[in-house]
């Protein structure tokens, strides 16, 4: 009797620590990891959203850009800190679905690891060139890499992105071989294909749609079933003969695991509340992103369908990273 009684004293103390953590949460500021370097699509769209609940619910951030190994540095970090609300990670599909498959071994477990707080939106990627290439749609690229003497190279922001393995699947279909030349993140692929040095760069839209809208780069297709509303002008993928191709990317918020419950309510009701507020949502669709609020659960169970999907992308593929 007095060891249930101390239990029921113990369980009691944890159930009023943890409401008054959900109650209080945030009391000091909050650190968000980014797992890939400044400028790229994750970044921009985590401090989007970081200054949107900032300015609405007076939350404070720490923006801790911790890039490497296709994301795995920064997301194990974050899987790593306590489970107290005051480390939080942006994870996208690459970081959460594909790098289980991709390498042989990760330092965390997207499913055990860490805990889903609410899915941000998603975004198509696009295939672009310099604007002074001679390739103007995608047919014309294609028609180039089958010529005897072709030695086209793309770019992606590293290896096991969406990116890769979207073009992977491409180059299946179109019965072409490109060199893949892998950078650690956005900003100097895309300097260098600006530059001519890179013949094709491939990544997400809020990533490259301000250099496609300055003239800077080209555009040939977007990986979306549809146009998106931001470059109508761009043709799909599937449009350009490749039926039925899709490859999107998905960006979200999660905590490590076992993140006490009301952080994790209290968390996703202003999430949800910041992306549906007019300014914020318009700003991330003009950067291409589709704005896709929803509850834990919902990003939990898109972790785990993209995992068995890309999972399957990879195994097809063959490549594997370490």
């Amino acid at each position: 009797m007095r060891a249930l009684k101390s239990w029921l004293t113990a369980f009691s103390l944890a159930c009023v620590c943890t409401l008054a953590l959900g109650q209080s949460w945030p009391a000091k500021p909050i650190r968000l990891v980014v797992p890939f370097p400044a400028g790229g699509g994750t970044d921009i769209i985590a401090r989007d959203v970081s200054n949107k609940l900032s300015s609405a619910a007076k939350w404070n951030f720490i923006v801790d850009n911790k890039p490497g190994s296709g994301g795995n540095l920064g997301v194990d970090a974050a899987a790593k800190s306590p489970a107290d609300g005051y480390t939080l990670v942006i994870g996208q599909t690459s970081n959460l679905a594909i790098n289980p498959s991709l390498y042989s071994k990760l330092p965390y477990d997207s499913i055990q690891d860490l805990t889903p707080i609410g899915l941000i939106g998603r975004a198509p990627l696009v295939m672009v060139v310099p604007a002074n290439s001679p390739y103007k749609t995608l047919t014309d690229l294609v028609n180039a890499a089958k010529t005897p003497s072709a030695e086209l190279n793309y770019a992606t922001s590293g290896n096991g992105t969406v990116a890769h393995l979207a073009v992977e699947m491409f180059q299946r279909e179109a019965g072409i071989k490109l060199t893949h030349i892998p950078y650690k993140g956005a900003s100097q692929g895309i300097t260098d294909v600006i530059g001519g040095l890179v013949h094709v760069y491939v990544s997400s839209v809020p990533t490259l749609i301000g250099y496609i809208k300055s003239g800077k780069l080209r555009a040939l297709a977007v990986t979306s079933l549809k146009r998106t509303d931001d470059l109508p002008q761009v043709p799909t993928v599937a449009e350009s003969g490749y039926k039925n191709f899709e490859a999107v990317t998905w960006f979200g918020l999660l905590g490590p695991a076992r993140l006490p419950s009301t952080v994790v309510q209290t968390a996703n009701q202003t999430l949800n509340k910041a992306l549906s507020s007019p300014d914020l949502k318009t700003k991330l669709e003009d950067q291409g992103l589709d704005v896709a609020p929803g509850t834990p659960e919902q990003f939990a169970q898109l972790i785990r369908t993209d995992m068995a999907k890309w999972g399957q992308v990879v195994k097809a593929s063959g490549a594997k990273a370490d």
